[in-house]
């Protein structure tokens, strides 16, 4: 990327990072070739390189300019504490919306394109370099991933963007104060509550462990309830197109966290009142449509006259 104008020390800040990164990538990597690693050892490892991060890249929690939170947060422990359990989180919510061809690859570039162009507003080069090379990588490899399913992230791509995504945005905070820690949270605000949502769903609703799968994300909602629909209208016998289908929906949920996080990247409490927005948006949204009553706005005009799906796909009680 020298060639290409990015300065040495942005290269060697991204080359620093894919190295913090190399934990949470084996954890990932063993788990598509084996299947047998269980979310608890990659979280694990992952916290290994959120570690690395903390202390190598400085990329830190030190703030969420909440009454007692920022006061706990001045001690290192709390501050490791919370920012391991940030990566870690995020960089296995990346996984779990890996679930069609190309959602996890173009929200992961809005969210860089987000980092990169308040890195741009601060002055921060570096950071902004960083996210404009991970960019560029995904970019590629959605060449071969959308709409046909030609290559795929695996565990191991998934944790590993997940990882430096969460990495330049905590250091594009932490290094600029005048950058909101709620930008982070707000921007980043779609996996996050997939993951929250999914977590309470499992062991409050239905009693399983937060880490077992199922079919109950928002995506595969959208894909059961909205896209197969349409698929069988056609003649359902492209499931490589059904499957590239969904994506786009969840690209504008994506969006949804990430265009006031570009507006107010500096205004703590805009940023907080569009986090909460999020949230009442996600919640409302997944429980109409886990109970078959999606919102027309949604409906996909050709699927409209046709009947609701069988009942396998029934909400959890």
């Amino acid at each position: 990327m020298r060639g290409l104008g990015a300065p040495e020390s942005a290269v060697d800040l991204a080359s620093m990072a894919v190295v913090c990164g190399l934990f949470a990538f084996a954890g990932g990597l063993a788990e598509d070739f084996t299947k047998r690693v269980q979310v608890r050892l990659r979280l694990l490892l992952t916290f290994g390189s959120a570690i690395l991060g903390f202390f190598l890249l400085d990329a830190r929690i030190t703030e969420l300019r909440l009454p007692g939170f920022d006061w706990a947060l001045q001690f290192t422990f709390f501050s490791i504490a919370l920012t391991l359990f940030a990566v870690g989180g995020f960089s296995q919510a990346v996984n779990i919306v890996d679930g069609f061809n190309g959602l996890a690859g173009v929200v992961a570039l809005l969210f860089l394109g987000a980092i990169a162009y308040v890195a741009r507003a601060v002055g921060d080069e570096p950071i902004m370099w960083c996210a404009l090379m991970l960019g560029a990588a995904i970019a590629g490899f959605l060449v071969l991933n959308f709409p046909r399913g030609l290559l795929f992230l695996g565990d191991g791509g998934a944790y590993l963007i997940g990882f430096l995504i969460a990495e330049f945005a905590l250091m594009l905070v932490h290094r600029n104060t005048e950058v909101s820690p709620w930008f982070a949270l707000t921007l980043l605000s779609y996996p996050i509550v997939e993951t929250i949502f999914s977590m309470y769903r499992k062991r409050m609703l239905r009693g399983q462990s937060p880490g077992d799968p199922d079919g109950l994300h928002l995506h595969m909602l959208i894909h059961k309830r909205l896209v197969r629909r349409y698929c069988a209208h056609k003649g359902g016998h492209d499931r490589v197109w059904c499957n590239a289908l969904t994506s786009p929906f969840l690209w504008v949920m994506a969006l949804i966290g990430v265009v006031p996080a570009v507006l107010f990247w500096d205004r703590t409490e805009a940023l907080q009142g569009a986090m909460l927005a999020f949230i009442a948006l996600y919640v409302w949204l997944y429980w109409r449509i886990v109970r078959f009553r999606v919102p027309r706005a949604l409906v996909m005009r050709r699927a409209m006259a046709r009947p609701a799906l069988d009942t396998a796909d029934a909400a959890p009680q």
